[in-house]
């Protein structure tokens, strides 16, 4: 016997109005040192020879391409940043330093910021709505702790300092920072862990994408599935029952929508046959209550036949799963209807 879904109802939070970071400047000993970077390029290998521990110093960004803003919303699609204003004397704020000197990776779960507004989102992905922001008045004014860092594979650009990976703050605001954010000369956090080793993709997308970050929650409880639950959230923010793990893979707005909302809104899907069934399409079974409603991920069929087929689920007693499955199939449960996120495009 399979369990079902939350009737939980579908995330309502508002993305907080667009604010781009300040430009990305350094200094040290309160005065601008632009040199910071190439400075630092040259003497670690000098001081990693003298037995100085610079683990994690590695990756240090190139080039100026500038992506989507830390921000989020419209300001986050320009290609010029927006510039902190309220810095004395100068349009740009500088940078600042907490000691002055190369952070060693002992510390690597606390770190300094710079610069002001840098807005905190729901999961790992600048277009998330805002759960918080850092700096909010004065640059540097927050130190921020981190659990672990996702590699979204998307680069986000301040001037020359770029970087794909986002931390999961624990404080002192939870959520999700780019970080670029933090006043590290690295494009990633040294010694915090990386989850899903890297390479995550982006929430939405392609077919392909949406599988893989289905397939990212079977581990990432420590190397074991997620646990099933339809009160709580996982570290990304989303629901940990069968609707919101859906739509964690389809990259739909935290903490997810319910099964209802995945089967009835034509905006996330719209209803097919059984034969038109592709990898990251969705079976939902809508009726009933919360303990009755189901949705799973389709991933291929198992046989020329069609008589079963392999999904991703999230369901009760167990926690996520890949197995193979006949909901909605001749024989089987035939209150699963077939659907297709709308977001793939046809």
């Amino acid at each position: 016997m399979y369990e079902h879904s939350s009737a939980h109802p579908a995330d309502t939070t508002t993305p907080a109005p667009s604010e781009a970071p300040t430009s990305r400047r350094r200094s040290a000993s309160g005065k601008r040192s632009p040199f910071r970077r190439a400075v630092l390029r040259t003497v670690l290998p000098t001081i990693a020879a003298v037995g100085i521990g610079v683990t994690g110093f590695t990756g240090f960004a190139h080039g100026s391409e500038t992506g989507t803003a830390a921000a989020g919303g419209p300001a986050a699609a320009a290609t010029e940043l927006s510039r902190d204003t309220t810095a004395t004397g100068s349009a740009l704020t500088s940078r600042t330093a907490s000691t002055g000197s190369v952070r060693q990776a002992a510390a690597a779960a606390d770190f300094p910021t710079w610069g002001t507004r840098w807005v905190v989102h729901a999961t790992a992905d600048t277009n998330s709505p805002a759960v918080g922001m850092i700096n909010k008045t004065a640059p540097g004014q927050d130190r921020v702790t981190a659990d672990y860092q996702v590699d979204t594979g998307h680069k986000v650009c301040e001037g020359s300092s770029c970087s794909t990976f986002m931390a999961h703050l624990t404080g002192p605001v939870s959520g999700f920072l780019s970080v670029v954010a933090v006043d590290i000369p690295q494009d990633r956090l040294p010694g915090v862990p990386v989850q899903g080793g890297g390479g995550q993709p982006q929430p939405g997308g392609s077919r392909q994408e949406a599988l893989q970050r289905a397939a990212t929650w079977l581990t990432a409880n420590n190397g074991s599935q997620v646990p099933y639950s339809q009160a709580k959230t996982w570290k990304d923010g989303y629901r940990q029952d069968c609707s919101g793990y859906a739509s964690m893979a389809l990259g739909l707005p935290t903490p997810g929508t319910n099964t209802v909302g995945l089967a009835t809104n034509r905006n996330l899907t719209r209803p097919i046959s059984l034969g038109e069934l592709k990898p990251g399409d969705l079976l939902i079974d809508a009726a009933g209550d919360n303990n009755t409603r189901h949705v799973v991920i389709f991933e291929k069929w198992n046989n020329d036949a069609h008589s079963s087929y392999t999904a991703y689920e999230q369901r009760g007693g167990h926690g996520t799963d890949h197995r193979a499955l006949t909901y909605g199939l001749p024989g089987g449960d035939a209150e699963f209807k077939p659907y297709r996120p709308v977001k793939f495009g046809d």
